[in-house]
């Protein structure tokens, strides 16, 4: 058998009709979409704004709050470190997170801790979700930002941005929100949220590596005061210098298209994989990681019994591409951080397999054997 991708977490494969709008492009119109003086420019030009009009109008948002950039890490450190001088201009130097993000959220965080912030780390309960009040609790005069993800990579575990966002908007308190495992899924929501920043990213809604975007957006028709992290150009309005990347941002849009339209109508056969996943692991001693009530339908991260994760992925890595977490921390065998948080035990979290599906049936016969074969050596 073919080996089985489960790590779409990590990344989704390229859907073909985002390919070929690729393709089309790299191939048909070579133009730079800064380019004034000639028709190619224009039609480059022509694509990007067209691009950012689908976003925008998947989002409920206007479309010049929409700053393309590599993909959702430049988007979170632009959302947090590009506030840092206005935080120092102001004495405003609170920030508040939550313990489980993203590393792309808590190392920007960390930098600023270590450089005179105050930064709060709210954790979760064993649930792997954070309760808003936690959150709003720790909101002080001098709190700046607010930064919470819509999603847990590594669980898939919903967190309360709808209600923590309501609370902040009528604040001077800025709101970010890291919806990169979120958008193209939970579109619904992030078209209700009330959000000052937000982070989104093409790769994990079968768009390619490598670009994303960061949406900022206005009160009182100004946008938050974050300063750009490059310079060089004007291009994004100043935000982010550089050519942009038009095949690339043509493929973002057209991969959010789809997933706006094809998502909702796969949600019932998702979860029916999840139950069925669930049904044929009967017999078997596991715990599910995170609640179930609040855990996106194509994400499992699950630890079974007296089997570590680590033996699993050597011992099964001809049938499954399946993690331990994020593809971010992978290159270290150090337990996972969303799982310490979470307040499990050790030997619960060296067992923690994270599988993670789309649209096709999984064939978990040898995972169930090898699970088996282990238990019975115990």
């Amino acid at each position: 058998m073919s080996t089985q991708y489960l790590d779409f977490c990590a990344t989704t494969p390229v859907d073909p009709r985002v390919l070929e709008v690729m393709m089309d492009i790299y191939a048909n119109h070579p133009g730079n979409a800064d380019s004034r003086t000639h028709i190619f420019g224009t039609d480059a030009k022509g694509i990007v704004l067209r691009s950012r009009k689908t976003l925008a109008e998947i989002l409920n948002i206007d479309p010049n709050e929409i700053i393309f950039t590599s993909g959702a890490t430049e988007s979170d450190n632009t959302a947090i470190l590009g506030l840092r001088e206005f935080a120092e201009q102001t004495g405003r130097k609170h920030l508040i997170t939550t313990a489980i993000e993203h590393k792309a959220v808590l190392q920007p965080m960390k930098f600023l801790a270590e450089h005179g912030f105050d930064v709060d780390f709210v954790a979760p309960d064993e649930s792997g979700r954070v309760k808003a009040g936690d959150v709003l609790n720790k909101v002080r005069k001098d709190t700046l930002l607010v930064s919470v993800m819509h999603v847990n990579n590594e669980t898939g575990v919903i967190q309360p941005v709808l209600e923590i966002g309501e609370a902040l908007k009528n604040t001077e308190t800025y709101f970010h929100v890291d919806a990169a495992q979120s958008f193209g899924k939970l579109n619904d929501d992030l078209r209700k949220l009330s959000y000052d920043m937000l982070s989104i990213t093409a790769h994990k809604i079968h768009g390619p590596q490598g670009i994303g975007a960061v949406v900022m957006k206005r009160k009182n028709y100004k946008r938050p005061p974050v300063r750009p992290m490059l310079y060089g150009g004007q291009q994004e309005y100043g935000f982010r210098p550089g050519t942009t990347p038009v095949a690339m941002v043509a493929a973002l849009a057209k991969a959010a298209e789809i997933m706006d339209k094809e998502y909702p109508g796969m949600t019932l056969g998702l979860c029916a994989e999840k139950e069925r996943l669930l049904k044929s692991f009967e017999g078997l001693v596991y715990q599910i990681n995170g609640d179930p009530d609040y855990t996106l339908p194509n994400i499992l991260n699950i630890s079974f019994d007296g089997v570590d994760s680590e033996s699993v992925f050597v011992a099964l890595k001809e049938y499954y591409a399946i993690s331990s977490g994020s593809a971010c921390t992978s290159g270290s065998y150090d337990p996972s951080y969303v799982l310490v948080a979470m307040g499990l035990e050790p030997k619960r979290i060296s067992e923690a397999l994270r599988i993670s599906w789309w649209d096709k049936k999984i064939d978990i016969k040898p995972l169930i054997e090898y699970v088996k074969s282990m238990t019975a050596l115990n």
